[in-house]
């Protein structure tokens, strides 16, 4: 693949295992002005061996070989909650964007909730731009937020450029961002339909949750049973039949929702899915007691659920892999489940974290890279991003998918040392991530989308 001898590349990165559209084998990327320019298979044969270099003899200005270490794509993390303005000391666009560059995550897509003012009008979209220029290490869009009351901003947020809607079901959890009744959910779907824009929703019906009857991880699961997933995942899907809107369920975390999601496909609902690393990772049974940074909503579920997603993540039911990454001071992770702020910190190990599981249970690399890259590209409308092609940016990531690192929490870089992953043994190690084609450093040169 080509675009013409007139696009001398100024990097060439070649690899015996680029994961491609295509599949994973060895190539050559030739990249110019930020964006692919070209991509070449390469034989590893004995006849012609890696000699046979496209641009041997050119005056390239970088040349980069990986041998056998893979060439990924940029990942694409459609669920991030950076919390600036208002809660930066929760986290805050210039430390959230060096975990993503570490993670191997090239653009990220920031939620509505969580920072002061939210973002539920054109205005507070403004502002939330201020605050992110020139902070940011990686490209960063946005999402836009459905709540009561604001039936009327979301066309003009639309064209201001959010990526789509964040509503809830049930309480988020800060009162400047409260759910949506099913009148308030179907009006929202009508009006987001009206302009083919993307309704994404935390779906967890209210009446079936309930406060927790003590302070111990089994009583905080009780309290949010996966029927109550099921039951507004059923509702969503009822209604975006009804209304022909665009809609997205996220953080999936029971297996009891995929029979809902795959009828309603087959019926024709333009209806989507996804879930997160710490979903298909962990379990409720390892949670040590008092260990709140485990807690998230909805929370994480038995092993047996965990063999459930992943049988929906190889049935395509569920798309996306995305992080909810959701953090906040260690202060609010007080050791009881009841009390404890919900939320987990992965931006950074998302990629370790899935591909140690995922190559476990036989899944390669192109499966990853289609639900972490791909599919999330695909949903936000991120175009040029999330695969190695021509014509796309050149956001790419060096990943040694056979070395092994145990995550200590004060080594990452989100803002506050919280995560579940402490201690943890992963496979696969990020070497080095390109944003446009040039390596990220310590100079933030992400683009607000």
């Amino acid at each position: 693949m080509s675009a013409g001898a007139d696009q001398r590349p100024d990097l060439v990165i070649r690899s015996r295992r680029a994961v491609l559209p295509s599949g994973e084998g060895p190539a050559t990327v030739a990249v110019r002005d930020g964006r692919i320019v070209a991509v070449h298979p390469h034989d590893t044969g004995h006849d012609t061996g890696r000699d046979a270099d496209p641009y041997a003899g050119l005056d390239v200005a970088e040349r980069v070989d990986l041998g056998d270490v893979a060439l990924l794509p940029g990942l694409v993390d459609t669920h991030v909650h950076v919390n600036e303005p208002g809660r930066t000391h929760w986290e805050g666009f210039a430390t959230a964007t060096r975990a993503a560059a570490a993670g191997g995550v090239t653009t990220i897509v920031d939620m509505p909730l969580n920072s002061l003012p939210p973002t539920v009008n054109a205005d507070a979209l403004a502002v939330k731009r201020r605050a992110a220029a020139g902070q940011c290490a990686v490209d960063v869009a946005f999402w836009g937020g459905a709540i009561p009351g604001n039936i009327g901003e979301l066309r003009a947020l639309h064209e201001a450029g959010v990526r789509g809607f964040k509503c809830f079901l049930s309480p988020s959890g800060v009162e400047e961002f409260p759910p949506l009744d099913t009148a308030g959910l179907r009006a929202a779907m009508e009006e987001i339909a009206s302009f083919d824009g993307l309704l994404i929703v935390h779906a967890e019906d209210p009446a079936l949750l309930a406060d927790p009857s003590g302070p111990g991880y089994a009583e905080f699961l009780g309290s949010r049973p996966g029927e109550a997933e099921r039951r507004a995942v059923e509702r969503v899907a009822e209604l975006a039949g009804e209304t022909g809107v665009r809609a997205h369920i996220l953080h999936v975390s029971s297996a009891l929702c995929l029979e809902p999601l795959a009828r309603a496909v087959r019926e024709g609902v333009r209806l989507s899915a996804e879930t997160c690393p710490h979903y298909l990772t962990l379990t409720a049974e390892e949670v040590p007691e008092g260990a709140t940074r485990f807690k998230c909503c909805p929370p994480i579920r038995s092993a047996a659920n965990r063999d459930e997603l992943w049988r929906g993540l190889a049935d395509g039911v569920l798309g996306c892999v995305v992080s909810d990454h959701s953090p906040s001071t260690p202060d609010l992770k007080v050791p009881d489940f009841a009390a404890a702020w919900g939320g987990i910190s992965s931006l950074q190990v998302g990629l370790t974290a899935v591909w140690t599981e995922a190559a476990r249970r036989g899944h390669g690399l192109d499966d990853v890279v289609r639900w972490m890259a791909g599919n999330p590209a695909a949903l936000a409308g991120l175009r040029g991003k999330g695969a190695i092609a021509v014509g796309g940016d050149a956001d790419l990531v060096a990943f040694d998918a056979d070395a092994v690192h145990t995550v200590d929490a004060a080594a990452l870089h989100h803002r506050n040392p919280v995560t579940p992953y402490h201690g943890r043994t992963l496979r696969g190690e990020v070497r080095t991530t390109w944003l446009r084609g040039r390596e990220v450093g310590k100079e933030p040169r992400g683009t607000l989308l």
